[in-house]
């Protein structure tokens, strides 16, 4: 029996995330965003559907302009209005009992000090439920949001990642011994001064005195995603990720990524299934071929091209509005994500692709159409590829998942490519079988550093 592939609800607290104009479906709820009630509705769904994460991307700033300024955006609603995720997280923990609650925070938008005890509280408040997806914003506009006159080049932003990263793992796994909290109520002592420590942490960009002002959570250190396939990304991914989001555009181009950066893990000593890779598809399910065929063609009518392109092309740093479609996209040089490039070059291997393929590629990319046994025929195939789970990317919310959920799931249950029911534990240990870091992660060494250490 294979191992059941693990599932992710890809959401942004916004109107317009991926599938860009899909918003307009009749029966799609995403403009109800700013709902809470919306929100409770959609991780209850999900949770009945045994998935293992509800997973919020996110922004801090808007993309760089598109046919000279910001105006797409706001016409579109192109991750504009788009509303904090972290804000809903202990209100979506109150309404759930295993459903992990993934939120992206960027090192750019707040202090790894007051960050870590956010997240510590989190954790406290859902059993031990939260994960954390490690970003560096590639908008221009979210660095000159926080006072930076522009972005930071690409291979420096995750120097700095590592050591936000850094910062926050001394915290998590190094501030407080365990035991430490003893909160006896006959001597009235209430926690151990002798295994609370500051960390005293000073780097190029952050001091830090400590101590953590949170307790140890049931997991101290969230379970960790990034999404990065540049080279430097991969690399900071298979030192500190436990996942990996990856939009590889064939099985057999995810196994290439996914063995090399599994090399790279066992490089950075530790073990090679320590990171996981969750592979993102969306899904037209049809009861015929015929019908899901359709469908598809059915939702091609609201998918807004140009808003497409405006998205990936703030992706990529560069405004694509005024360049000519057949264009290489190698002409154009870029500090923005290396993943959609490197993406891009698998999709047309043969030539240097263009601003055409960009658009014709990110508009279907990753869509699998058919019927529920077609579908879990084709994930068969990504598991065979070394794929650990999926990253469902939503046409409309809730529909998307409930049909998933309804005709799916049920299939893939038979298969044993889903699981029946969630095991007891946090959200790490129903992921990895343990509830903390392993020893091997770099997060590890930080456990009894500090115990010496004079303030």
């Amino acid at each position: 029996m294979p191992t059941p592939l693990r599932f992710s609800a890809f959401v942004m607290n916004t109107t317009s995330h991926i599938l860009h104009g899909a918003w307009r479906i009749p029966d799609a709820r995403q403009t109800d965003f700013n709902s809470l009630q919306h929100w409770i509705d959609l991780v209850k769904t999900l949770e009945a559907a045994k998935f293992d994460f509800v997973f919020f991307a996110d922004v801090v700033g808007l993309y760089d302009d598109y046919q000279g300024d910001w105006k797409k955006f706001v016409d579109s609603g192109l991750q504009i209005p788009s509303n904090d995720p972290l804000v809903l997280a202990s209100a979506l923990a109150s309404h759930t009992e295993n459903l992990g609650l993934a939120i992206t925070s960027s090192i750019l938008q707040e202090h790894p000090f007051d960050f870590a005890r956010k997240i510590s509280t989190l954790d406290h408040a859902s059993g031990g439920r939260i994960a954390w997806n490690i970003v560096t914003s590639l908008s221009k506009n979210a660095w000159r949001n926080f006072g930076y006159d522009d972005i930071t080049r690409h291979d420096d932003r995750y120097e700095w990642a590592q050591e936000y990263a850094d910062v926050v793992y001394k915290l998590w796994e190094g501030s407080w011994d365990e035991g430490a909290l003893l909160q006896d109520k006959e001597s009235g002592l209430h926690a151990d001064f002798d295994r609370i420590h500051k960390i005293n942490h000073h780097g190029e960009r952050y001091r830090v005195e400590g101590p953590h002002l949170v307790a140890p959570s049931p997991q101290r250190t969230p379970v960790l995603f990034q999404a990065g396939s540049s080279p430097a990304g991969r690399r900071f991914a298979a030192r500190n990720a436990e996942a990996q989001f990856i939009v590889s555009p064939t099985p057999a181009a995810a196994q290439t990524l996914i063995d090399d950066t599994r090399r790279l893990v066992v490089e950075s000593g530790r073990d090679a299934r320590d990171l996981k890779f969750f592979q993102g598809l969306s899904f037209v399910i049809g009861s015929t071929e015929e019908e899901a065929q359709r469908k598809s063609v059915e939702l091609d009518e609201f998918i807004d091209p140009s808003t497409i392109i405006a998205h990936a092309a703030g992706g990529l740093g560069f405004d694509l509005g005024h360049h000519d479609l057949d264009t290489p996209i190698g002409d154009i040089d870029t500090q923005g994500t290396q993943s959609t490039l490197l993406w891009l070059r698998e999709a047309v291997p043969d030539r240097e692709p263009t601003v055409r393929d960009l658009a014709l590629l990110r508009s279907r990319h990753g869509r699998v159409v058919g019927t529920p046994e077609q579908i879990a025929d084709r994930l068969t195939e990504w598991r065979a590829a070394g794929v650990d789970g999926i990253n469902v990317i939503n046409a409309t919310i809730p529909g998307s998942y409930v049909e998933f959920a309804e005709y799916v799931l049920p299939v893939l249950r038979e298969r044993g490519l889903a699981q029946e029911d969630y095991v007891d534990g946090t959200v790490r240990g129903k992921l990895t079988g343990r509830d903390r870091l392993p020893d091997s992660h770099p997060a590890a060494r930080y456990r009894g550093a500090f115990a010496d250490v004079p303030a």
